[in-house]
């Protein structure tokens, strides 16, 4: 029997649904041996260390595998990381889903020579209930803090009927829902012309998806949301209510040092016209503490977005500079006050993930069964929030359930047909 390859993929949603492709690949170029693929993340210095930690441990644990490598880590630093001796080959980002690339590795290519994003071979067998699928690639932006466009190369859009095709093999395979996932996912359509935009895929998938086959978005950048992509997000109820945001930060001195393209009140005044328009709809965020020149009085103002927005779920980021960055030139602050501003960010973060939670007590809720653990179904509800029931279920199962009380990280629920039984004797 072929061992499935083991998979470690660290960092973004991209990542996890190239690994699942990776590992494929990698299988059918050699059928035999033991197999380790994984991708790597270079968003900040701690995602770069825990990449390499998590080469050594893999090559602990499996002494005689062959190791494949990728993800932007590599391909930021090929050569630093080609001098690991615990690596059996790297794989560049622009070929790591190209089947050749698996039969006979070779240097860590230029990805700013890939022009176009096909439509990416078919995962594992297995699907996992929430299941991602890639629409787009690369960054054209500068956002001065950032190497991920380095990583990635040049902004790159998947045709929308591949992207219906690979959505329908997915439902096909067990998904419940895709999730569209990219590098800079609202700036989707240029490069192919034709006046797409990110509307075009979604709307492949609408037409070509089951009605019960549920569709999210991952992380967008606000700044590019036109009016098509407003009315889908909050008139079409088989896209998530829940949108992750790109802010980075509260302040608008911040923002233009960051080189970002809107402001704190753009953020303020989208946040509020998508709950008028969804009042269901919950919003997520990445915000940097720490930022170079970051005043107290620039840092409160990023503590005041997270209620201002009205944020429930807050990816907090210590500033981290990045070689290469204009950022990384500018004027630091100490590394003690970054990591007392991520703190107390956190500490805003929390509370405002236990307002969304109470706000849930009491209600009726669609949960999406993601996985069992001890006897209790894991999954979320439409709106991102994590749930759990004392009761296994079927892992794509869809229940309503009424959500009895939280822990502050994640809801409890009951389900309603249990209820029912016991009333009816």
């Amino acid at each position: 029997m072929t061992q499935t390859p083991h998979i470690v993929s660290l960092g973004c949603r991209l990542n996890t649904y190239e690994a699942e492709r990776m590992a494929r690949l990698a299988r059918e170029a050699t059928p035999e041996g033991e197999l380790v693929v994984i991708n790597t993340c270079a968003v900040t210095g701690e995602a770069v260390r825990q990449s390499r930690q998590a080469i050594r441990k893999a090559r602990r644990q499996h002494p005689d595998a062959r190791i494949l490598v990728s993800g932007c880590a590599v391909q930021t630093d090929p050569d630093g990381f080609a001098e690991m001796p615990e690596i059996s080959a790297l794989i560049g980002n622009g070929e790591k889903l190209a089947p050749e690339a698996y039969a006979a590795p070779g240097e860590v290519a230029d990805v700013f020579a890939r022009e176009h994003l096909p439509k990416g071979p078919a995962p594992m067998a297995t699907v996992e209930a929430r299941a991602h699928l890639e629409v787009q690639n690369g960054c054209d932006h500068r956002c001065t803090f950032c190497i991920i466009p380095f990583g990635r190369g040049k902004a790159r859009s998947k045709r929308p009927e591949d992207c219906a095709a690979e959505a329908l093999e997915l439902a096909q395979a067990g998904a419940r829902e895709i999730v569209l996932t990219g590098v800079d996912l609202t700036s989707y359509g240029p490069d192919l012309g034709e006046g797409m935009t990110l509307a075009d895929p979604i709307e492949a998938l609408l037409d070509a998806l089951p009605q019960e086959i549920g569709i999210r978005l991952s992380s967008i950048d606000g700044a590019e949301i036109d009016d098509r992509l407003f009315r889908l997000v909050t008139e079409e109820a088989r896209i998530a209510p829940h949108l992750h945001l790109s802010l980075q930060a509260g302040d608008n001195m911040i923002l233009k040092r960051m080189k970002r393209r809107h402001s704190r009140e753009d953020a303020i005044a989208l946040c509020q016209r998508l709950k008028a328009a969804r009042p269901e709809i919950a919003f997520g965020a990445d915000l940097i503490a720490g930022f170079p020149t970051e005043t107290e009085e620039m840092f409160e103002n990023s503590l005041r977005l997270v209620e201002e927005c009205g944020l429930a779920f807050v990816h907090v980021f210590p500033f981290s500079p990045r070689v290469g960055t204009p950022a990384a030139k500018m004027p630091q602050l100490s590394r003690d006050e970054v990591k007392s501003r991520a703190a107390r960010l956190r500490d805003c973060a929390d509370l405002a993930l236990r307002d969304h939670l109470g706000r849930h007590l009491g209600e009726t809720r669609s949960v999406l069964v993601e996985m069992n653990r001890h006897g209790q179904a894991i999954g979320k509800l439409n709106d991102f929030t994590d749930i759990v029931l004392d009761i296994p279920l079927p892992k794509g199962a869809r229940e309503e359930v009424r959500i009895s009380g939280h822990d502050g990280r994640r809801l409890t629920g009951e389900m309603i047909t249990d209820e029912l039984e016991a009333a009816c004797g």
